[in-house]
């Protein structure tokens, strides 16, 4: 169980003490005028509790009648993860993007069969940083009114694209936000994909070429990036990213891991199962982290000064020889510092959130932490 924890944190690896949001602003520190001013405006929901386990955890066909294709119109929303982009363009999630937390939890594991575990922690922590929890509502991608009335500036509710938190760094098809577009598909990216699976992997992505292209996404970050960050939580989602093609991109009939180019080009570009496409054949999340990590150790560290190739190993970051820490960082100072004094439905959503949250690793040992009280 330990393990299974363990991967369930490495999923979305938490964050560090020194994570900063420079776009970002949650509900929090509002005046008591401005929050009475807000609340009344907004769709108040009490959150359920989290979606239960499939009760069917096999392989299926999911690309069904029930599932059809349909592109993404000009004010539906997408973003950085092309399973999410693909869940919303086949109905598993609604098609404008924007989704509850149970709705994210039962698409991942419908459509992908993301272990339930897994499901929940991961949600749930994108969710308390990034979403609308009076209304309940995140954006798979940018910031937007869909998910209830701004709140009173400078805080905002922002979504999945928001740098440093569920997006980061030197990812496999996406560039680094300080180029710009930290989102949308990057077909330069995506041809070194390519590149580096026949180069590594006979014409397939497999935990070999993830390893090798992990690294290379790192060193050239590195090199061209004079903010690249490479700290908790990018230290960790980096690494599971890359396994995630193989885990869940490859067809749950198939006995080989490993990903064909046809299949990855409709994933990443397209947001589309291919034909016929089954699910993965078992609960599925990490699996393969520890070939794509040891390959290539690198310290979690940043860009020092605002100067390329000026890496620096970061001891305060969390790495793999930590666990129950994240945890603790995630609740006390990520939250923490975004919801300092919450009051009424905020704060009795904030409880709720977090004990959903911890959930997802419950059986791993760690303090479970209350900062808001119980409810």
């Amino acid at each position: 169980m330990m393990l299974k924890s363990f991967v369930s944190l490495t999923v979305l690896g938490l964050a560090a003490p020194s994570l900063a949001f420079p776009q970002y602003g949650s509900l929090a520190g509002l005046s008591a005028r401005e929050w009475d001013e807000l609340v009344p405006r907004l769709n108040q929901v009490n959150p359920p509790n989290p979606p239960a386990p499939l009760k069917y955890n096999g392989t299926k066909l999911v690309h069904d009648r029930a599932h059809p294709f349909r592109a993404p119109k000009q004010d539906d929303i997408r973003g950085p993860c092309p399973g999410l982009n693909t869940l919303a363009n086949h109905g598993y999630l609604p098609h404008n993007g924007v989704a509850s937390p149970s709705q994210i939890v039962d698409a991942v594991q419908e459509g992908f069969n993301m272990e339930h575990d897994t499901a929940v922690f991961v949600t749930y922590a994108a969710h308390l940083v990034d979403g609308n929890l009076v209304t309940d509502l995140l954006s798979i991608g940018g910031k937007t009114r869909k998910t209830g009335p701004d709140p009173p500036a400078p805080a905002i509710v922002g979504g999945l694209n928001t740098h440093a938190v569920f997006e980061g760094d030197a990812s496999m098809t996406r560039a680094d936000f300080n180029f710009g577009d930290n989102h949308s598909f990057n077909q330069t990216l995506f041809d070194q994909f390519v590149d580096y699976s026949n180069r590594f992997g006979g014409g397939f992505y497999n935990y070999t070429v993830a390893a090798e292209l992990r690294f290379q996404r790192i060193q050239e970050s590195i090199a061209t990036n004079p903010q690249f960050s490479f700290i908790s939580p990018r230290f960790f989602t980096a690494y599971a990213e890359s396994t995630f093609p193989v885990n869940f991109f490859v067809d749950g009939r198939s006995a080989e891991k490993k990903l064909d180019m046809q299949t990855a080009t409709l994933f990443f570009r397209d947001g589309k199962y291919p034909e016929d496409f089954h699910r993965a054949s078992q609960p599925s999340s990490t699996e393969g982290i520890d070939i794509v990590a040891s390959a290539h150790p690198i310290a979690p560290g940043e860009n020092r000064d605002g100067k390329i190739n000026n890496y620096v190993p970061d001891p305060t970051s969390a790495d793999f020889s930590s666990f129950c820490l994240l945890y603790t960082n995630f609740v006390s100072q990520t939250i923490g510092g975004l919801y300092p004094n919450p009051t009424g439905v905020l704060r009795r959503n904030l409880a709720k959130n977090l004990r959903f949250f911890y959930s997802g690793i419950a059986t791993a040992g760690c303090e479970e932490l209350f900062p808001y009280g119980q409810v």
